[in-house]
């Protein structure tokens, strides 16, 4: 079976201490360790929980290796953000956040998971996302909340 590769913004992780997000990241870390999904993480998330409280860093940390895949920022991935900001999907202040978008399309994830609704969980924003990849000869990129991803009930 082909687990579904998720790549996770630093959202996904602080949601584990967030009252209104912890259940579903809790869930969607359980898939996680259930070998049901693989988490594809990136230089960009590491680098902004350097600074974090070890107890933020520790669900991360404490996940199997195995179904976690690290991928790196490029000159193309920061061209790409670049663009989204030239195309004023969102404002300059949002360069991190064009970043995490821009590493899961030229990684061809199956899904971005994101909490942030105002930058990227957000429709006018994921067409925008999806207008300039498609006008770069990229792929359209899936963007969703946890909510849309965990299983709530048994599987059929």
């Amino acid at each position: 079976m082909k687990r579904q590769r998720i790549y996770i913004d630093t959202s996904i992780v602080g949601g584990f201490f967030d009252v209104e997000f912890e259940k579903e990241t809790k869930m969607l870390f359980q898939q996680l360790e259930n070998k049901e999904i693989v988490f594809v993480t990136s230089d960009l998330l590491f680098k902004e929980l350097e600074n974090a409280p070890s107890n933020v860093k520790y669900p991360l940390e404490n996940c199997d290796k195995k179904f976690l895949e690290k991928v790196i920022a490029t000159d193309e991935v920061s061209e790409l953000a670049d663009q989204y900001i030239a195309e004023k999907v969102v404002g300059k202040t949002s360069l991190d956040d064009c970043k995490h978008i821009a590493l899961a399309t030229i990684n061809k994830v199956d899904v971005l998971a994101s909490w942030n609704y105002k930058h990227i969980v957000n429709l006018e924003r994921i067409k925008g996302y999806n207008g300039v990849n498609l006008k770069m000869g990229y792929s359209t990129l899936e963007i969703r909340s946890p909510k849309d991803l965990v299983y709530y009930g048994e599987r059929i």
